[in-house]
């Protein structure tokens, strides 16, 4: 049986700040017809995490990567991330939007979090992979990838399955496919880009690699 250990002061750090996050995100929502959708299973995680992460500790570093892209997900969540208003912020930032910039036609957002997954999937799927399952660096690599690769192809299988038993417009603004016939294919190619490039700057930063 897995031993039980006390969850370090910055772990907590970062889940609080995380719930933070999470109940700002609620504030004045405005999709909430898919605000359940989008933030429960945040919640439920948040929820389970001191207990999950006594019972089977992580490093910091895996937590904070963790962390990271549930913030990322929070921030897309609330706007269904078709809406983030990134070229809002830019503009009041710089004077042009990112759209202007790079000639962009759609919102981008979900596209920067899919790759996100997969380079922030590295450090806490490799620590498991290793730790738990014995492997050296290559076959933590190949789980990495293995992981990546599964986790973003049933998530695209979810989003398919919602527009079969949800009603459209909900399914629609959940699924953020903004036209794209090819959007599943993407984003799974976008989630692998990341590990891979997560990857090669884990073995980059390696002492002689």
């Amino acid at each position: 049986m897995p031993s039980v250990t006390a969850t370090p002061p910055a772990q907590r750090r970062l889940i609080g700040l995380l719930l933070a996050l999470l109940l700002a995100a609620q504030i004045d929502q405005p999709y909430p017809e898919v605000a359940l959708l989008q933030h429960v299973p945040t919640m439920l995680l948040l929820v389970a995490s001191p207990w999950l992460l006594r019972r089977w500790p992580l490093s910091t570093a895996s937590v904070a990567c963790i962390a990271l892209f549930l913030a990322l997900h929070t921030l897309g969540g609330r706007y269904v991330y078709s809406n983030v208003p990134y070229d809002d912020w830019a503009l009041a930032l710089t004077g042009t939007s990112l759209s202007d910039l790079f000639g962009w036609t759609r919102n981008h957002y979900d596209r920067l979090v899919h790759f996100a997954f997969g380079a922030l999937s590295v450090i806490p799927v490799a620590e498991v992979a290793r730790r738990r399952g014995g492997l050296r660096a290559r076959g933590a690599m190949l789980a990495v990838l293995g992981w990546v690769l599964s986790v973003s192809a049933l998530y695209e299988v979810f989003e398919w399955l919602l527009t079969i038993v949800a009603a459209g417009e909900t399914a629609d603004r959940y699924n953020g496919q903004q036209g794209d016939m090819w959007d599943a294919q993407k984003d799974v190619a976008l989630a692998a880009l990341g590990a891979l490039v997560g990857l090669a700057f884990g073995r980059a930063r390696r002492p002689g690699a």
